[in-house]
């Protein structure tokens, strides 16, 4: 029953989009208000039905219903609850749903928020929000069904939606003895909320994306768009970080390899669209406060969400083989064909409207130092990283496929040769963009406001040096990084003391005023100061990091970095509740003969799981210098010990990408601050003042 409740729900929700799509089309040609209206009712009971679709799958789960397939291929009785539930996006054909179920509801939010302020709008937005929503349900319903159920046919066993002619059911013992269970590897908290992150960002984007669009098909080329979707763009923009913070940190404890990022193409597929993602936040305050840019940030949005689109069909495709990607699927053509449509379409608009006129700038750039410049140098040096990463991840593998009848990848060596120049290049722009004027600024000026930033950077080194990272291609690397945080702690500072002085408010209240007065400068501070302190624990742990394998009997020990790591025990074929059997190592980490901590590195293994059936968990010490990361990689029964292999990591300053990633969500809710609460007149006041 459950499975027809489903199957219904996802089709009639289908209907409901092309409705929408259909009605809102109309209704704008004909300027039929009760049209258009009910498109927007219909974009309503599309997410009604998804939200019901989405608690069906989920009831089915918890229930073990395990005559639905999907129920069957990710969970089996072994498995905890929470992750029983996770594992509604643990797999291609719920993910799918899931994502379905978010873009409705991003949908409905956008239409529900914006319908009396931004009319003219509305049909186009909906037009577009529900054509995207209607292909993934295309894929849902034709391709990668989750409510497909298994039936005994004859001698056959089919994958039906419905119940086919003859069908039996297979017996409920039979299903629950086979049930495959969650892939291992998804089996970590990190793994069951970074997907959902993932998507939050990816859907997220649809909206600006669609309120752009809807700009340029109703002539409504003001700054309206760019207003109505702000602040979406910058919720997609956090999930979208958080989404890559949670992966890597899943990488961390789950791959066991010591690192976090290796540039994996599926990595790359999500951090595609930050770039474009950030880029346009920056690039669309040009338009708000100088008029500027207009054709370029059409552009940068479309690039945005080509890049999700893109992204989503390189990982769902099998284009790419990676860890992180899923199986290889029938949805490849079909997605790579809408991605290129509603690309073609939306470039077609912009040269469209470009033609006609109505995307000139109102402002020239007066000079190289305005703030506007330095934005576009910014934008630049993200779109230099975007056609890097993009190339190194797909443009070559693609076009030495297709063209020269060989597979040639480039590996992470690639991406460590090309991308540190042009972050450093990004770190000097985010320090020097903010200390600029619009309009017009001075050379001399310029140099007046860095120099207090540039002294404190300075003054850093020294603490880095003494802590034995002084070679000198990192201290270059940590005074590039520090230059920007300390001017967006400076710039802040001066601003809260020039507060505190005119209305004698404590230093917490007035930086409160501050954010209530310029939620996007003083967040953006905040932003800023995140990212810095991710860049100071990345390059920490990039340059310095240290390695050592050593096998050990019991109470042998190993040196490294400073550090003692004693082995002190075994305990093979320990049993967890949810039936993964542990082999559990003990080590003590000890700095000169003082005991620090006692790590448990393990191998686990799931028995009842086809494919990778086993993982290896990582255990670490850490502090804010540094992470002692240590992995059990082999282990052996001998007659008078039992030996083991263990592989230990030093990663310096890694945990500041992790405490990074708290700043930058605060940063980004701060910039998010409305002022919607304050008087009418106080509110214009306050625009004018941070307009000036």
């Amino acid at each position: 029953m459950l499975a027809e409740i489903g199957v219904t729900t996802t089709f009639l929700a289908f209907v409901a989009a092309l409705y929408a799509l259909g009605a809102s089309l109309w209704g704008a040609r004909t300027r039929s208000e009760g049209t258009v209206l009910s498109a927007r009712n219909a974009v309503f009971l599309a997410f009604a039905l998804l939200l019901t679709a989405c608690v069906v799958l989920m009831i089915a789960l918890v229930r073990e219903d395990y005559q639905i397939s999907y129920v069957w291929s990710v969970s089996n009785p072994s498995m905890p609850l929470f992750f029983r539930i996770t594992a509604l996006w643990g797999s291609q054909a719920g993910s799918l749903l899931f994502w379905s179920f978010l873009l409705s509801a991003f949908a409905a939010g956008a239409v529900w928020l914006n319908w009396h302020n931004n009319r003219r709008l509305m049909p186009y937005v909906i037009a577009y929000t529900m054509a995207t929503l209607a292909f993934f349900l295309f894929l849902s319903i034709f391709i990668e069904n989750p409510f497909n159920r298994y039936w005994f046919v004859g001698t056959e066993t089919l994958e039906t939606a419905l119940i086919p002619a003859g069908g039996v059911a297979p017996g409920d013992a039979l299903l629950r003895d086979s049930a495959n269970g969650l892939n291992p590897l998804l089996r970590h908290f990190g793994m069951a909320i970074h997907p959902p992150m993932l998507y939050l960002g990816f859907v997220g984007f649809l909206v600006p994306f669609a309120f752009a669009m809807a700009a340029l098909a109703s002539g409504d080329l003001s700054t309206n768009w760019i207003r109505a979707s702000r602040r979406w763009a910058l919720a997609a923009w956090l999930f979208l970080s958080l989404g890559l913070i949670l992966g890597g940190r899943w990488a961390y404890d789950v791959l066991g390899w010591g690192g976090y990022w290796g540039w994996d193409p599926v990595e790359n597929a999500a951090f595609l669209p930050w770039l474009m993602g950030t880029a346009f936040l920056h690039s669309v305050m040009i338009q708000e406060k100088r008029g500027m840019l207009k054709t370029w940030n059409m552009f940068l949005v479309i690039g945005t969400f080509s890049a999700v689109i893109f992204g989503t069909f390189a990982t769902r495709s099998g284009l790419v083989e990676s860890v992180h990607s899923f199986a290889r699927s029938e949805i490849g053509f079909p997605m790579f064909a809408f991605w290129f449509g509603m690309t073609i379409v939306s470039v077609w608009l912009i040269l469209w409207r470009r033609n006609r006129g109505e995307l000139r700038d109102e402002h020239a750039f007066a000079n190289i130092f305005s703030r506007e410049s330095l934005f576009v140098l910014n934008n630049l040096v993200f779109g230099a990283l975007f056609i890097a990463i993009f190339w190194g991840s797909f443009g070559a593998p693609i076009v030495s496929e297709l063209f020269l009848n060989s597979n040639i990848t480039l590996g992470t060596e690639y991406f460590q040769r090309v991308t540190p120049p042009l972050f450093a290049a990004l770190f000097i722009l985010m320090g020097i963009a903010p200390l600029s004027a619009w309009g017009a600024t001075s050379l001399r000026r310029l140099g007046m406001s860095a120099l207090v930033p540039l002294i404190l950077a300075v003054a850093s080194l020294i603490v880095f040096a003494l802590m034995g990272m002084a070679e000198p291609i990192a201290l270059i690397g940590y005074g590039i990084i520090c230059f920007s945080g300390w001017v967006a702690i400076y710039e802040t500072y001066r601003a809260l003391m020039a507060r505190v002085r005119q209305h004698g408010e404590n230093p917490l209240q007035a930086f409160f005023a501050l954010l209530q007065r310029n939620p996007r400068r003083y967040g953006g501070y905040l932003i800023h100061l995140g990212v810095t302190v991710i860049g100071l624990g990345a390059l920490g742990s990039t340059l310095f990091q240290q390695e050592t394998q050593q096998t050990m009997s019991v109470g042998q020990s190993m040196e490294i970095a400073g550090y003692t790591i004693r082995y002190d025990g075994f305990a093979p074929n320990q049993v967890a509740e949810d039936g993964r059997i542990m082999d559990i190592a003990t080590l003590t980490v000890l700095r000169d003969g003082q005991e620090l901590q006692t790590l448990r590195p393990r191998r686990d293994f799931f028995p009842n799981v086809e494919g990778m059936n086993s993982m290896t968990i990582a255990a670490s010490r850490s502090t804010l210098q540094d992470d002692v990361y240590t992995i059990l990689v082999d282990w052996e029964q001998t007659p008078s010990a039992q030996a083991a292999t263990f592989k230990v990591y030093i990663n310096p300053l890694v945990n500041l990408i992790w405490w990074g990633g708290f700043v930058l969500i605060a940063g980004t809710l701060a910039a998010t601050w409305s002022g919607d609460t304050l008087p009418a007149r106080s509110r214009k006041s306050l625009m004018v003042g941070a307009t000036a």
